[in-house]
This record gives C-alpha cells, structure tokens and sequence, in this order.
C-alpha cells in the first residue's frame, strides 16, 4: 500500500492503522532519510497498539522498551550486526513485542529473515509519501 501524508497528523494516523495490522513478534523496519518521519510514524504506531507513554527517538539508548509491547530502537550509531548483538538488542526480536527498527540497514546482517517494510519518503517539509 501507498499513502501521501501532507503532515504530521495525518502520517500518524496511517502508522496508528498500521499498527491494528500487527501482531506479536513482528519486526518492522523503518526505511527512510534523516527528518523524514520514523519516529512520528512510531508514535502514531504506539497509539495504535494502545501505548500511553511518551515516545521519544532512542538515539542515545539504542532501543526504548514500552512494556514489552512495543521495543523501539534506533541503529543509527551501530556499525553492525554484531554490535547488536553484543548489546543484547537481538535478544529483543524474539520476546513477543512489536520490534520497531529505524536504521536497519545497520545491523542487517542479524536481523530476523521475516520483516515488514515501510518506506518513508520525504518529498518536500510536509510531503511523506509512505509505503507499507
């Protein structure tokens, strides 16, 4: 599916309906530029899986743990898999939770063969065009 957000509100409530399309132990990766929207579309998702806590970017934590229903990692500072590893964040994909990876493209080589992909594209300062 293909969507076109024009802001902020309306890319959240396409990640807050993706979020009824998923189920436990699933791994989305989260593709797109720096400023294109990841962790707006987490926040939408996280409200979708009925989460009331705030969401923020786990840039300096590597991965934010929302009650074990929603593990929200940022790979952005990690140079590979075995760094992941080595800081126990692929013991996450397998507890249950919803796995949210921005930055994937980081750790690519220890991550679960089965992933679903959403592709954010910034097309101009309000523009997403979102792909799920």
């Amino acid at each position: 599916m293909e969507y076109v957000s024009k802001s902020l509100k309306q890319t959240y409530k396409i990640a807050y309906d993706y979020a009824k399309t998923l189920e436990k132990g699933d791994v989305v990766l989260l593709q797109g530029e720096m400023g294109a929207g990841k962790t707006q579309f987490t926040k939408g998702l996280a409200k979708g899986l009925e989460i009331t806590d705030e969401i923020t970017s786990p840039t300096y934590a590597y991965m934010n743990d929302y009650d074990g229903v929603l593990y929200h990692y940022d790979c952005y500072r990690l140079s590979s898999g075995e760094d992941a590893e080595a800081l126990g964040l692929t013991d996450y994909f397998y507890n249950g939770g919803i796995c949210v990876i921005e930055w994937s493209e980081n750790i690519k080589s220890v991550l679960p063969k089965k992933v679903k992909i959403v592709k954010i594209e910034k097309i101009n300062e309000k523009t997403r065009k979102i792909t799920l």
